[in-house]
């Protein structure tokens, strides 16, 4: 993560809002449709109020928004017996119409190089969900955020991504990594797709959606990777991302933002102003994105309060006046209220 010390002010940079079009139908989306489709799922429920057309997602390359994928999901969810869906979709994400981001991933030397380029081109390989990396004493944390308002739907993506990144790091290893999964979720009925498409320790009720792994398998050498089509991929997902700007979801910027400026005690006016608009545009914003700004604030307080208890160092006290908390007391409540333990728990 950034870190939240700088002085400077940091300004919001370019966002990519709920109904920009940014996902390529032919993506994963097509892959989601064809297989619900194929599960019983009747056409007009499945795509009803999305405003996709399915000859058209299978003849044209068109972007949807997070806003119709997220409405894809939710239709799909309403059916609880294909809970497996995004287990499925998360272990075929790199193989059907990959983006030359993805391939680029296929390609990477090792599982260093891969984490790099999924923050790098996060935008173009997890537009819907931020990762964000830290590098703890002997693991590295890779966290997954809504960056566009998923609401009921951001677990279906968490699972997607977990999977995805897992089902990379097995076959370009062959062999299956000992990765740890953490969900803010309590444990699901559909516990056994868990254990069928995520090898390892899976820890439900988490403070935060993560997964993390020992450094010593970082630079493990991968298996049939090309230097060549690594380059070509790169060069080709650089022009990708110079078209959006580098540009990242509303929810992410304004993350990043709060993150950046905690030193001033940002509020909501301040925030409004340095986003270029009003407090009441600003909130109607967030709640477009279907959240609003103290749970934005909470969740930046939330994390810096898990990595200055897991980097150390720092007592309660100081904790509790970096995030302008009256006092030790409030800090611990709003510590429980926001992940159901003491504060002196780490992650």
């Amino acid at each position: 993560m950034a870190t939240a010390d700088a002085h400077a002010a940091y300004k919001p940079q370019a966002y990519i809002e709920i109904d920009t079009p940014l996902v390529s139908a032919q993506g994963w989306p097509l892959t989601l449709i064809e297989l619900a489709l194929n599960r019983g799922i009747e056409e007009h429920k499945l795509l009803r109020g999305t405003g996709i057309f399915r000859d058209d997602i299978a003849q044209k390359n068109i972007l949807l928004s997070p806003q119709q994928c997220f409405q894809l999901i939710a239709n799909i969810q309403k059916y609880n017996l294909h809970r497996d869906l995004s287990f499925l979709i998360g272990s075929r994400l790199l193989l059907d119409n990959p983006t030359p981001a993805q391939i680029a991933l296929t390609h990477a030397r090792n599982l260093q190089e891969a984490l790099d380029i999924v923050i790098r081109y996060n935008t173009l390989i997890s537009p819907l969900l931020k990762a964000r990396l830290d590098y703890q004493q002997d693991r590295v944390m890779m966290y997954w955020q809504d960056s566009c308002g998923a609401a009921s739907s951001e677990h279906f993506l968490l699972e997607m991504m977990a999977t995805s990144l897992s089902a990379l790091s097995r076959w370009k290893s062959a062999q299956p990594l000992p990765w740890q999964f953490y969900f803010c979720c309590d444990k699901p009925e559909h516990i056994e797709q868990y254990q069928v498409h995520l090898p390892g320790q899976i820890h439900f009720n988490a403070p935060v959606n993560a997964m993390s792994i020992a450094r010593e398998y970082l630079h493990t050498p991968w298996q049939k990777v090309s230097a060549d089509v690594f380059t070509r991929a790169e060069q080709l997902a650089e022009k990708q991302l110079a078209k959006l700007d580098s540009a990242q979801g509303f929810l992410a910027e304004t993350y990043d933002y709060l993150h950046n400026n905690i030193h001033r005690a940002p509020n909501l006016d301040q925030s409004a102003a340095d986003f270029g608009m009003s407090s009441a545009s600003f909130k109607r914003k967030l709640k477009k994105h279907n959240s609003h700004f103290q749970a934005q604030y909470d969740q930046v307080r939330r994390d810096l309060t898990l990595m200055w208890l897991e980097q150390g160092g720092w007592s309660t006290e100081q904790i509790a006046h970096k995030l302008h908390f009256y006092d030790v007391a409030n800090l611990r409540r709003a510590f429980k209220k926001w992940t159901g333990a003491p504060v002196k728990r780490k992650a």
